[in-house]
């Protein structure tokens, strides 16, 4: 007998994975850190692949934990994974200000000099669409991800730097399956659980 799945299958595409690449969960996974999850991919090498959930956010602010930004916008943490849950990571479109960072993409930097992060925000600078933060961070052993891409758990796609940085929720889930376009597209209208329809 045919399961739900067996209904709506849709195989992964062909793109590789790299570092700048994301990847879209396929409509089903039910893992609370992956459903409906768009991850930015931090690195991928034959070592293992690092990355950010993009468009999970927390209810918890930087302003309540880093001093001297009690008087500045509330900055949301996102969710980056459940690997380091305890550790906090930045995304920033701000080289030339934040000294230090690693290369993503295309104007989009990972980490950096935390002090002059610092000195960024408390000045008053534009915050919105130029710096997110994570808590922790999704990982892969070596050959993990290439499994998981051929068991169809994951889309590799494209995206830009304004988009991950400006992400909040599965909306963005959303327009990355629509760029990916073609029979992906159905998955937009697929129910997260087939069986309480």
């Amino acid at each position: 007998m045919a399961s739900y799945k067996d209904i709506f299958v849709i195989r992964h595409n062909d793109l590789a994975p790299g570092k700048g690449k994301i990847l879209i969960s396929e409509p089903f996974l039910s893992n609370i850190f992956f459903q409906r999850s768009v991850i930015l991919l931090i690195e991928h090498n034959e070592d293992g692949s690092m990355g950010f959930v993009a468009n999970k956010k927390t209810d918890l602010w930087l302003n309540d934990f880093v001093v001297g930004l009690e008087n500045i916008p509330h900055i949301p943490i996102f969710l980056g994974g459940p690997v380091s849950p305890d550790r906090l990571f930045f995304l920033h479109s701000l080289n030339d200000v934040i000294p230090g960072g690693i290369q993503i993409g295309d104007n989009l930097y990972c980490d950096g000099d935390f002090e002059s992060l610092s000195y960024y925000m408390m000045s008053g600078k534009p915050i919105a669409g130029k710096i997110k933060f994570f808590l922790g961070y999704a990982g892969w052993s070596k050959n993990q991800l290439i499994e998981e891409i051929n068991e169809d758990s994951w889309l590799v796609g494209n995206t830009s730097s304004r988009q991950v940085l400006v992400a909040e929720d599965e909306l963005f889930w959303k327009n990355a399956v629509e760029r990916v376009g073609g029979p992906y597209l159905t998955w937009i209208n697929y129910p997260k659980d087939p069986l309480l329809n």
